[in-house]
This record gives structure tokens, C-alpha cells and sequence, in this order.
């Protein structure tokens, strides 16, 4: 049966809708409501607007499109799968089956065509941000009069559920401020949330919200006038010194004659008999399922050539503009290719031996200075802390709309201000800053850090998440590591974070015991390219150790290793640390040694890193018939059994701090030299 007589874009968005429909009521899974009502937005902007080239996913200047509302994932595999890229009819037929590249909701680099991994509601929006901010960095720095190599848009789907998020709020009062023009949503604005219609508990002007935020706000009162839908989106392209966002009044599960409107129609499949009189009123075919007229299949895959000749233009202005600016064309390509220099950890700094030494912060703030120097890539700020986190780059501007003029933010730092600029004043928005992270990541050719302290790493958390599921490089610096914060008592002295943080898969936690080691921790951030990486710094000095005595720093790279060797033969304790604590084990090493206790030191900054290790490596590290083992971490001792055994003692604070002098707390939580050897001691002298 053909659907001859229906004209070719209701005939095209039906198909969007029914293929969602199918593919949930087989799954007998899902939520067939947004798809049904967004269908027409979304296919007016995939087929009119979005610049793409579904046989190359990956061509860089393709425009970016994220479903925030990832719930409604359905849409997008529909859309991935009519337009030609490598959805096939089988995948959409397995929606949410083991092994399908259609899962529940949407994955980076697992199904083709997806640019950001989304479902938590409201990170997408953040995710979307960070992606024209990655835009109009690499346009600013690369593109040349004539050669606008960088030049594509950021689109976005969001839900009520998104715009109800914090994260959301966060992400779009930055987005207001920075003026960024090429950031286009749209709000699937059908007034229905999963359990009820949204004057529940969402009735504030959503619209003049956003024009507060110094977005551009316009409304499309019906959401399948086509026409008017396509005259926002170019109103909305002509508006480049504020993002936009489109309030599209839609009909949650559209044609569904009993569960339009109703949320009912949110997060479950329609059922055989709804299916049934939905196709009816839509004038559809009841059989087959998954049908696909031809008559709409040619239109949708004219996409293919139609994005090859878009790609081919941009290649043949790419080779020009390769000519013509050499040195910046071969830096964007090592950059687009994750590429880095072979010779970068000569670059870094190397901190002599110094008994006071330096907070760890401190140190990262030199050695990320000249990373930046090497690495054109590499670009982030903090939470509204550079002068506490030492995150500033100097002399490399602020990134801020050019416009604006030479505002002394975030340390008054030097250098360009526009959006050239490499450091990120991202306020007092760890939230944000954590999926705007995500989307510069994602986006390509950048590696963006984020700075805060350890405690608040809270906020962040779901963006982390998925930062280590999608395998993003992000860079974490997570300072005032512990109990030594001091007097900011306990509602800033982290306990339990370091540890919360090590049980997020994928998710690499270094805490370097002194500056050099902090180096080895930046370089290895740096050259992760498939996870994130968390940096646990020191507001505290540390002394910063001898090398010529003790093991090189480099040995970080395993994520732990023998610094300190037992004197006069075979270990008989190992003595295990992190951080800040690392000096008083190598102090009580030295009064053990006095008792003619054999003890070996050993620095372990990061569990994830020496877990990957070969056995034998770990073992000799470790020696399994060493059973007497002491840890010590100023933080719970959550995790810690699997390394001291049944044998072995942690001292560590499994409760909240206090508040008074770091060294005060430090002290009379046990970090002292003298309670290692009490405890090391005590430990020995057990059966």
C-alpha cells in the first residue's frame, strides 16, 4: 500500500512518527511521545537546514545536533536511519536489545551519528553549549577572511525535563552571557512530564526566562506548521550575537486518539490497540510494521549525495586554505587528530628537591602553563576559583564575547579577549561547567579542563559520569584535596569524594604526592584520550622529594611504585600512601628502620592506573607474602581492604572533619609521623 495521495513532507514526518511508534511497541519499551510530536521540527531542521554527510559522521565541519530529551531516542534513530547513515532497518527493529546499536537512550561513538550521550534531563543543554563554545574557539583562532574552515551550527532538542534541570539553567545563563550566536534549541514545549501535565509544578514564562538570559526567544504556536517552524530556524541563524531558543507548542504522542496529550503517551508503548488507531488516524498502513514508502525513503536519502558535494566544498576550501596558512593548517590537524608533541614532557617543568616545598595546586598551576604553551588544544577555567586552584593561563585571554572589551576577570588575566580565548570564566557553575566540559570534549580537537574544589566535585558528578562513559578526554583539577583545607571546617574538607570518585568506571583518579609527581600526573591526563581524568591537589605545602634519593616520579605512570626500598633486605611492611601523606611515610620509614624494622615505601597516586598493570608488576610491588601492610589517606578508607588484606591497617577518616588550622586537624586526625610509627609499630607486633 502507498500513501500516494498524502503530500511528501506529511508523508516523510509520518514515516518519523510510526517507525518510533514500531520500534517501541516491539521493544514493548520506550517512550513514543516525543518522537510523535516532535517529528515535524525535527524534520524540518534535518531536511532544510542541518549540514551533514551521513556517509562520514565524523567530517568535522558537520553541524552538531543533540537530543537533549534523550528519553526520546526513538526520533533520532529514526532520522539516522531514513537519512542514510549506518542505522539499518535490523537496528531499528532491535530498539533496546543487547548488542543493538539503538539503545535506550543515546550513546557517542556506539550508534553512528550520535554526537553526545544523553538521558540524565538538562545535560544535553549543557553538552550543547560546550559545543559552540568549541565552535567559535577554533573559528576565532583558525578561520582566516575568505577561509571559514569552522562554521557550523549547534542544534538541540530539549524537553520541560531538560529546562526543570539545574544543570540546564546553569549551562543557559553562560550561554546568554557569551553571546553565542550559532546555539540553536528547540523546546518540545507539549506541557506534559512523565507523571503529569507541567503546571504540576512548571509554570513560570519559560520564554521570558530565557530573554532574561539574553537568548533570542521566539514561539511557534502550532508545532506541525512547517513554515513557520523553517522561519525560526533562519531567523534564528541571523541572529548571531545571542544563542536562541525555540518554543515549539506540540502535542506530546500526536495522532494517538485515545493518548494524545495524556502522559500516557510519555514513557510507554501506545499497546497494539492504540498502535492500531493511531495508523488509522494518520491514514497509515496497519501491515507492515516498519514501513518505509519509497516515495519518502528517495526523498530522505537525497541527504547522501547532497552531503557528500557539502563535504567536498569544504574539502577543496580546506586544501586552499592548507596552502595559503600553512602552520595553522597543520596545527588544527594535529588537533583534529588528537595528535601531541613527542617531545612535550621535556617542556615540563622539573622542581629541585625543596624540604618545605610547595602545594600541589601551586605546582599544577606551573606545569598547566607550559602545557598551554605546547598545546593549542588545550584550554578550561574553573568554578569562580583560579586564584585558589592556580588554573589561570596567563597571557592567553578570557573567553568572552569579542565585543565586550578587557574585562579583568578571573585573575585579570593577560592577553586576546574574544572568543580566541583559552581561559573559561565559567562562575559559580560547577554543574554546568562539568557538561560544558563534555560537549567541548565531544565537539573535537580540544582537551578542556575544569577546576573547583575537591568537595564540591559533587555538583559535577552525572557530567563526570558520563564524561568516563562516552570515554571523553576531560581534565578534572579537584584542589583542597582534605582534611588540611583547615578552617573551613567540614563542610569543605572532602572525606568521602576521592573515594566516590574511584568507583566511577572508566574514570582515571591521580593524587601525586609532590610537584614532580603532579607533573607526570599532568602528562598523563594530557596523553588519555579515551577516559577523564580527576587531578587531587593540595591547598597544603609538600615537600617536594629528592629524587636522587628516592624512586623517579615517572614511576606514577604504573599508578604506584617502590619510592622508598626497605634498607637491610626483604620488606617485612609495606607502607602504602597518597598525597599529602606520602612524607610522613617515608619519615616513619625512618624510625622503623632505627627499630630494625624493614619497611618499604610505596607511592600508589592512582589505584586505576596500577590495577591495569601486569601481575608480575604488581606482585613485586606488592609482594603477596608481605601480609603486615599499612595505608594511609587522609579520606575514608573505603576501598583500601583489597590492598592491606586481613593482615594490614588503614588509618584514614571515616567521618566528617572539624573545623580549625589545617595542621591542627591533620594532626589530631592522626596525620603525624609519630602515629604511622605508633601504628606501623602496633601492626608488627601482631601474631
Amino acid at each position: 500500500m502507498q500513501n500516494t495521495g498524502m503530500p511528501l513532507d506529511e508523508l516523510c514526518i509520518n514515516t518519523i512518527r510510526m517507525l518510533s511508534v514500531d520500534a517501541v511497541q516491539k521493544a514493548d519499551s520506550g517512550h513514543p511521545g516525543l518522537p510523535m510530536g516532535a517529528a515535524p521540527m525535527a524534520y524540518v531542521l534535518w531536511d532544510r537546514f542541518l549540514k551533514h554527510n551521513p556517509s562520514d559522521p565524523q567530517w568535522f565541519d558537520r553541524d552538531r545536533f543533540v537530543l537533549s530529551a534523550g528519553h526520546g531516542s526513538m526520533l533520532l534513530y529514526s532520522l539516522l536511519h531514513l537519512y542514510g547513515y549506518d542505522v539499518p532497518m535490523e537496528q531499528i527493529k532491535n530498539f533496546r536489545q543487547w548488542g543493538s546499536k539503538t539503545p535506550g537512550h543515546p550513546e557517542r561513538g556506539f550508534t553512528p551519528g550520535v554526537e553526545i550521550t544523553t538521558g540524565p534531563l538538562g545535560q544535553g543543554f549543557g553538552n550543547g553549549v560546550g559545543m559552540a563554545m568549541a565552535e567559535a574557539f577554533l573559528g576565532a583562532r583558525y578561520n582566516r577572511p575568505d577561509f571559514k574552515i569552522i562554521d557550523h551550527f549547534t542544534y538541540g532538542l530539549v524537553s520541560d525535563g531538560d529546562l526543570m534541570e539545574g544543570v540546564a539553567s546553569e549551562a543557559a545563563s553562560l550561554a546568554g552571557h557569551l553571546g553565542l550566536g550559532k546555539l540553536i534549541y528547540f523546546y518540545d514545549n507539549n506541557h506534559i512530564t512523565l507523571a503529569a501535565d507541567t503546571h504540576l509544578a512548571f509554570t513560570e514564562d519559560r520564554g521570558k526566562r530565557f530573554e532574561s538570559y539574553g537568548w533570542h526567544v521566539q514561539s511557534v504556536e502550532d508545532g506541525n506548521d512547517l513554515e513557520s517552524i523553517a522561519r525560526a530556524v533562519s531567523n534564528a541563524q541571523n541572529e548571531i550575537h545571542r544563542p536562541s531558543i525555540i518554543l515549539v507548542t506540540t502535542h506530546i504522542g500526536y495522532g494517538s486518539p485515545h493518548k494524545q496529550d495524556t502522559f500516557e503517551a510519555h514513557g510507554a508503548p501506545l499497546g497494539a490497540a492504540e498502535v492500531k488507531a493511531t495508523k488509522e488516524n494518520l491514514h497509515w498502513p496497519l501491515e507492515p510494521s516498519f514501513y518505509v514508502p519509497e516515495e519518502a525513503s528517495r526523498h530522505f536519502l537525497k541527504a547522501v549525495e547532497k552531503g557528500k558535494g557539502i563535504q567536498a566544498e569544504w574539502a577543496a576550501k580546506w586544501e586552499k586554505y592548507s596552502r595559503s596558512f600553512p602552520k595553522e593548517a597543520a596545527e588544527l590537524t594535529a588537533m583534529m587528530k588528537g595528535e601531541l608533541p613527542k617531545d612535550l614532557e621535556a617542556k615540563l617543568p622539573v622542581f629541585p628537591a625543596d624540604a618545605k616545598g610547595e602545594a600541589t595546586r601551586k605546582s599544577s598551576g606551573k606545569i598547566l602553563n607550559a602545557l598551554a604553551a605546547e598545546l593549542p588544544g588545550l584550554l578550561g577555567g574553573s568554578a569562580d576559583l583560579n586564584p585558589s586552584t592556580f588554573t589561570a593561563l596567563k597571557g592567553l585571554g578570557n573567553f568572552d564575547i569579542p565585543t565586550r572589551g578587557k574585562v579583568p576577570v578571573q585573575g585579570a588575566v593577560e592577553g586576546g579577549f574574544g572568543y580566541e580565548g583559552r581561559n573559561i570564566a565559567f562562575g559559580v557553575r560547577e554543574h554546568a561547567m562539568a557538561a560544558i566540559l563534555n560537549g567541548l570534549a565531544a565537539h573535537g580537537a580540544l582537551i578542556p579542563f575544569g577546576a573547583t574544589f575537591l568537595s564540591f566535585s559533587d555538583y559535577m558528578r552525572p557530567s563526570i559520569r558520563l564524561a568516563a562513559l562516552m570515554e571523553l578526554r576531560t581534565i578534572y583539577v579537584f584542589t583542597h584535596d582534605s582534611l588540611g583545607v583547615g578552617e573551613d571546617g567540614p563542610t569543605h574538607q572532602p572525606v568521602e569524594q576521592v573515594a566516590a570518585l574511584r568507583v566511577i568506571p572508566n574514570l582515571l583518579v591521580i593524587r601525586p604526592c609532590d610537584a614532580n609527581e603532579t607533573a607526570v600526573a599532568w602528562s598523563v591526563a594530557v596523553r588519555t584520550s579515551n577516559r577523564p581524568t580527576a587531578l587531587i591537589l593540595t591547598r597544603q605545602n609538600v615537600p617536594t622529594l629528592d629524587r636522587t634519593k628516592f624512586a623517579p616520579a615517572n614511576g606514577l605512570i604504573q599508578g604506584a611504585y617502590i619510592l622508598s626500598e626497605a634498607s637491610g633486605g626483604k620488606p617485612e611492611l609495606l607502607l602504602i600512601g597518597t598525597g599529602s601523606e606520602v612524607h610522613l611515610l617515608i619519615e616513619a620509614q625512618q624510625k622503623l628502620a632505627e627499630k630494625n624494622i624493614r619497611a618499604r615505601v610505596v607511592s600508589m597516586p592512582s589505584r586505576e592506573l596500577f590495577l591495569i598493570q601486569p601481575q608480575p608488576y604488581r606482585d613485586n610491588v606488592l609482594p603477596p607474602d608481605v601480609k603486615k601492610r599499612l595505608v594511609v589517606e587522609a579520606g575514608t578508607s573505603f576501598g583500601w581492604h583489597r590492598f592491606t588484606g586481613d593482615q594490614g591497617e588503614i588509618i584514614g577518616v571515616d567521618h566528617f572533619g572539624s573545623s580549625a588550622p589545617g595542621d591542627v586537624v591533620m594532626r589530631e586526625y592522626g596525620f603525624t609521623t609519630e602515629n604511622v610509627f605508633q601504628k606501623a609499630l602496633a601492626l608488627m607486633k601482631r601474631s
